[in-house]
């Protein structure tokens, strides 16, 4: 999950996907590599950080309310881009959506300056090869790598690799995803910077200097708020469906990823529109902007694991932690 324009795109990833080869090997989890370091994303996310820092201090001090309120409003629309459309729609088919609604959701995808189609490449990379030194973001080389250490140097070479062997036909046969690669490099700063810049300062009166300052407030913290999926939910958490791989399931990231934080079991079953376990949906508004979709007839098709797989899963590979589940599978 990278902000855009930031990961050093070396390759270039053509609309015509290759077939990948079932013989390669599985990359190692973190082999000795030598980082090659990027300086211009460390130049990059210092000065975003600076304006962040001091986008926040407006809001206390200078700021008007409705821009404060627009930062926030901004949030949950860039949120809801990523978890329901990048990662829970096109990334794992989990639903299918309407043209309607596929176009909000690339609206909202495209606030949180996010590229579909390399999103959701990355991202099945990621589930492919776990935390290996194919995945982009790998948690087996600490919290730091995992967060946003992998954005300050070059792409390891098992990942360039990997994600060329991505089969991406379903992302270029869609319109509108199809649409929003054409017209990235334009379309995404429009609609996540200077949009919600000059939206401010035309409606309401803001300055340019606040306005500005709280865009990049705002567009920071939604990042690092979906960086905490590659990090804290990898490594932190119990494991109630998979002992044996370090995704974990966090509450405090679901609470902030409106819904992203029941890793352990997104792992386990990725095609859950849910991402979340036998209907417990704590802070999992992702599932609820689903289900209000799916009541006006804009999301169909919506899968959802069966219970007693879940259970069964729980059982055969699980941590124990979920004591109660185990309860009920013995009555």
């Amino acid at each position: 999950m990278a902000p855009n324009g930031l990961v050093n795109e070396e390759l270039c990833y053509t609309d015509v996907p290759l077939i990948e080869d079932d013989e390669m090997l599985v990359p190692a989890k973190a082999g000795l590599r030598k980082y090659e370091i990027v300086y211009k994303n460390i130049f990059v996310m210092g000065y975003l950080h600076c304006a962040a820092f001091y986008g926040l201090y407006l809001c206390f001090t200078e700021a008007k309310w409705h821009t404060v309120l627009f930062a926030y409003l901004s949030y949950i629309a860039a949120t809801i881009g990523v978890t329901a459309g990048a990662h829970r729609l096109w990334s794992h088919k989990a639903f299918k959506a309407k043209m309607p609604l596929q176009i909000i959701l690339m609206i909202f995808l495209s606030i949180a300056n996010q590229r579909a189609t390399h999103w959701v490449r990355d991202h099945r990379v990621h589930h492919k090869f776990s935390d290996t030194d194919a995945d982009p973001h790998n948690a087996s080389r600490g919290f730091f790598y995992s967060h946003i250490g992998w954005l300050f140097v070059k792409k390891h070479p098992e990942v360039k690799k990997r994600g060329q062997l991505m089969d991406l036909s379903d992302l270029f046969n869609n319109p509108v995803l199809r649409f929003q690669h054409r017209h990235a490099k334009i379309m995404l700063p429009m609609i996540s910077l200077v949009l919600p810049t000059l939206i401010p300062i035309v409606f309401w009166g803001e300055t340019l200097n606040n306005a500005w300052n709280i865009t990049i407030m705002r567009y920071v913290f939604n990042f690092h708020v979906f960086f905490l999926v590659n990090s804290a939910a990898h490594l932190i958490g119990n494991k109630p469906y998979d002992r044996n791989i370090m995704s974990g399931q966090s509450r405090i990231v679901s609470l902030a990823t409106f819904g992203e934080g029941f890793h352990n079991y997104h792992h386990v079953f990725p095609w859950d529109y849910r991402s979340g376990e036998l209907g417990s949906n704590f802070f999992n508004y992702t599932k609820l902007f689903i289900d209000l979709a799916a009541k006006i007839g804009w999301a169909y098709d919506l899968k959802v694991v069966p219970e007693h797989i879940i259970k069964s899963r729980a059982l055969r590979t699980g941590d124990g932690s979920l004591k109660l589940l185990h309860e009920k599978c013995k009555d």
